[in-house]
C-alpha cells in the first residue's frame, strides 16, 4: 500500500498493492493493522454505495459535530473527480480544497477525516463506495453549494446534473455567519 500525502493534515490518498494473475486481481480495501501502521485510525460503523450517471455532481456534504463522519471513499466502477474542503476552523488549511481522481482501474482510495465537506463529480457512470466512522444522522446533515464562489472549485464536468437539495445548499460564508461550523 502506498500512502500519498495531500498537504492537508489527515487527508490521505491510498493506493493499494494489487496482486494480479491470469485469474484476475486481488487487493485489500481495508486492513486495520495496515492502516494503523500508516497512522490512519478509524472505527468504521456504516458502509454506503451509490450509483451516479456521468455528469452528476454530489455534495459538498458533511455532518456537524458530534455526528461528524470520517470516510474512506473509492469507486467500484467508473471514475470521479473527488473533492474535499477542510472545515476545521483551527486548521491552517481551513477553507482549502483538495481534488483527486478516484478510478476503478487504479483502485485508489481517499481517507477523508472528520471535519471535511466531501463531494464528487462522476466522470463516467460510477458506483461509489464508502465506509463511515459515524452513523448517518439526518438532523446533523449539512452541505456547501457545489459552485460556492469562495471555493472556486474547478469541476471537471460541464453542465452538471445537481439534485434539488444540493442546488440550494448555503455557501461556506453563509455557514460561517450562522456559526454552524464548529471549531474542531
Amino acid at each position: 500500500m502506498q500512502i500519498k500525502e495531500t498537504g492537508i493534515s489527515g487527508l490521505i490518498e491510498i493506493i493499494p498493492a494489487i496482486f494480479e494473475d491470469n485469474r484476475g486481481w486481488f487487493y485489500e480495501f481495508f486492513n486495520k493493522r495496515t492502516f494503523e501502521a500508516a497512522g490512519i485510525k478509524a472505527d468504521f460503523v456504516q458502509e454506503n454505495t451509490s450509483f451516479s450517471k456521468k455528469g452528476v455532481i454530489r455534495g459538498l456534504h458533511f455532518q456537524k459535530s458530534p455526528y461528524a463522519q470520517g470516510k474512506l471513499v473509492t469507486v467500484l466502477s467508473g471514475k470521479v473527480q473527488d473533492v474535499v474542503v477542510d472545515l476545521r476552523k483551527t486548521s491552517p488549511t481551513f477553507g482549502q480544497t483538495y481534488y483527486c481522481t478516484l478510478d476503478s482501474e487504479k483502485r485508489n482510495m481517499m481517507m477523508v477525516p472528520e471535519g471535511f465537506a466531501h463531494g464528487f463529480a462522476a466522470l463516467e457512470d460510477t458506483i461509489f463506495y464508502y465506509k463511515c466512522t459515524n452513523f448517518y444522522h439526518k438532523p446533523s446533515e449539512l452541505g456547501i453549494v457545489w459552485n460556492d464562489p469562495r471555493l472556486n472549485i474547478q469541476w471537471a464536468v460541464k453542465d452538471p446534473v445537481i439534485s434539488e437539495k444540493d442546488a440550494v445548499l448555503p455557501t461556506l460564508d453563509e455557514l460561517l455567519r450562522k456559526s454552524v461550523i464548529s471549531p474542531d
